[in-house]
């Protein structure tokens, strides 16, 4: 078991902390209490022409506010908690490769749900990292208010801090309610966006064989 170094840690707190690209830096967030929210919930039952009184409906602000909290439970979460202790020293330094990781997640701009799978790969550098943190990753960053584009570098940039391998690789394959929900109402269309660092960037084969392994053709 390798503990992160001070430099690792201030490194992913550094991370974690760097707020999306277009926010605003130094400003305070109110955070409501539960039942204010609820309350809100309550109003736009009403708004939408519901009785927020009526049997069916008298306990759905409760459960909407439940649900949001664990579907954006990722904020409560960071990096360092979450990886320390499961970072171990080994000299295997071949591909990792994590494939199929089912993510579900909230689109930022509608709060609509946006799910699909996550492929993620590394080449150790000294360092590996337990199995199952791979997908408690995903998971961390997927259960926030999220753009997918952003989504993927997060996960790339958190294990590439954590680990300082020779490379990383991700590949996200998202469907996005909003698109098929609402708006143009595409029900067939999807999104896939991908980051690659180091080996995976410079090393054309490296990242063929990376897709070669995601899309199935070098399934054992």
């Amino acid at each position: 078991m390798t503990p992160l170094t001070d430099i690792e840690r201030l490194s992913l707190q550094a991370l974690e902390a760097r707020p999306p690209r277009e926010a605003g830096l130094g400003r305070e967030i109110h955070r409501p209490s539960q039942e204010a929210l609820e309350d809100n919930y309550r109003n736009i039952l009403a708004f939408v022409g519901e009785d927020p009184n009526r049997e069916g409906l008298l306990r759905t602000p409760h459960r909407v506010a439940e649900s949001l909290k664990f579907l954006t439970s990722g904020y409560g979460q960071n990096v360092e908690t979450l990886l320390n202790g499961a970072i171990f020293h080994e000299d295997y330094d071949d591909m990792v490769v994590v494939k199929d990781i089912e993510f579900y997640s909230l689109c930022e701009h509608h709060m609509l749900p946006f799910f699909g799978k996550a492929h993620v790969a590394y080449i150790p550098k000294g360092k590996i990292v337990g199995l199952s943190k791979i997908p408690r990753l995903v998971d961390m960053f997927a259960r926030r208010l999220q753009v997918q584009e952003r989504m993927t570098t997060q996960i790339a940039e958190a294990l590439e801090t954590a680990l300082q391998p020779k490379g990383v690789a991700i590949v996200v394959e998202g469907v996005h309610m909003c698109m098929r929900m609402r708006g143009v109402e595409k029900q067939e269309s999807s999104m896939v966006t991908s980051h690659v660092m180091g080996t995976f960037r410079t090393d054309r084969a490296t990242r063929q064989e990376f897709m070669a392994l995601v899309k199935g053709n070098g399934r054992i």
